[in-house]
């Protein structure tokens, strides 16, 4: 048996920190991008499909290099590759180059997903690992709320005199070109993975046996899951979800500027920062809620009002619009932990597998963002925003198809097996 190792949990907390640090950044990016490299928007939307297609990609691979490598070193590998990855774009910022270090860099953190969640169920011990799990997301939506905050606090100081520049902001001024700015948050990025991988490969982490629920799996697993049809309604739901995440949160600073004149590096980062601070509080919501009612009806409900929001987000006055944009994270809030749990009790075995089908399923989060940048271009951004009733609408359906084989446990449910 594993001993229970501290150090090991917080550091995968802070592995998780540092891939929502990274990953949710490019939101409040898309309009530096736009003005920056004169593209439309399907092309602004090329550098997220870069590297979320990472993701999708990598997932299932990076499964067997955990198992072949082991944790440690394929830690180590992602976070030198990410550290390529954000340092070649900040010394070469180009468009071009921006799709090939954006890929390198969505790899990287697809390879750190898979590599700690088994993880953390080990150095936690499985009978922590729900509580873990969870206080693992509040770390990760902290880190998306700080992300945008800390790239609006570079741009602002760095388009000031500079006459006013002193310490890092001074340093990042000789190393950025004045005319690009916000690239500066990616030598933040090199030097966060470089000192990551450097940690990593410090500290002792443990070799230990994988059950079938931490395993990647075999072909013929998921030749057989494959067969499924529910499988495949799950993988479109996680496809869905995340492209609903993304889109919302890689458009709204863009569609604020738009059609409000909201400033991109001030109310509109602000709203992006809020947008992943109310996905974060929500968990907490969710969480009470899902003591409470059944899995399937907070689904429904959830998703009506992100339905709700994003209609408030679209056609509302601008100061509405401001609001209800960061309010629609609220409502994804449950979303990602509420399909990954009905998906994984409606199979009864190769759970492992399965996990690993649903992760390439963050596909989502490239190919809408770049079809909201498509239609975008032909019709407007409120048009190709519309994109989301559909994604939403998938959600929704959920909760009227899903028929696990284990639902989640109620208060009523235990006090009613409580012996009198």
């Amino acid at each position: 048996m594993v001993p229970r190792n501290r150090l090991l949990v917080g550091a995968v907390f802070l592995v998780f920190f540092v891939i929502s640090f990274l990953t949710n950044i490019m939101g409040p990016l898309v309009p530096d991008i736009i003005d920056s490299f004169h593209v439309s928007l399907t092309l602004a939307a090329v550098l997220p499909f870069c590297f979320f297609i990472a993701y999708g990609v990598l997932s299932i691979p990076s499964g067997f290099l955990v198992e072949r490598w082991g944790e440690k070193k394929l830690m180590v590998a992602a976070f030198l590759a990410g550290t390529v990855g954000a340092l070649t774009f900040a010394v070469l910022p180009t468009f071009q180059v921006a799709t090939v270090s954006l890929f390198v860099m969505g790899a990287a953190m697809a390879a750190l997903q898979v590599a700690i969640n088994p993880l953390l169920r080990v150095a936690g011990g499985a009978e922590h690992f729900a509580f873990n799990s969870t206080f693992a997301q509040l770390v990760f939506g902290c880190a998306s709320f700080i992300s945008p905050l800390v790239y609006s606090h570079l741009v602002t100081s760095l388009s000031m005199a500079p006459t006013t520049y002193s310490g890092l902001i001074a340093l990042l001024a000789k190393l950025t070109p004045p005319s690009l700015p916000w690239v500066s948050i990616y030598w933040l990025f090199a030097v966060a993975t470089a000192l990551m991988a450097i940690f990593i490969w410090r500290i002792r982490i443990p070799v230990f046996e994988r059950g079938e629920d931490e395993s990647a799996g075999t072909i013929d697993m998921y030749a057989q899951l494959l067969r499924n049809p529910t499988v495949w309604l799950y993988f479109v739901s996680i496809f869905a979800y995340v492209g609903c995440e993304q889109g919302t949160a890689d458009w709204m600073s863009e569609f604020l500027s738009r059609y409000h004149g909201v400033d991109p590096h001030g109310a509109g980062a602000s709203a992006v920062a809020y947008f992943w601070g109310l996905l974060t509080a929500g968990c907490l919501v969710g969480m009470v809620l899902l003591k409470f009612y059944d899995s399937r009806r907070i689904l429904i409900g959830f998703s009506a009002g992100a339905l709700i929001t994003l209609t408030l987000a679209l056609f509302g006055s601008g100061p509405i619009s401001q609001l209800a944009f960061p309010a629609i994270g609220l409502f994804a809030s449950i979303m990602w932990p509420t399909i990954a749990a009905l998906a994984l009790n409606s199979v009864p075995s190769h759970q492992g597998p399965f996990a690993g089908i649903l992760c390439t399923g963050v596909m989502g989060g490239a190919i809408v963002p770049l079809l909201i940048g498509r239609l975008g271009d032909q019709f407007g951004l409120r048009i190709g925003m519309l994109v989301l009733y559909v994604t939403f609408g998938c959600i929704l359906s959920i909760g009227f198809w899903a028929r696990p084989l284990v639902n989640n446990a109620l208060l009523r449910d235990r006090a009613e097996t409580r012996p009198s």
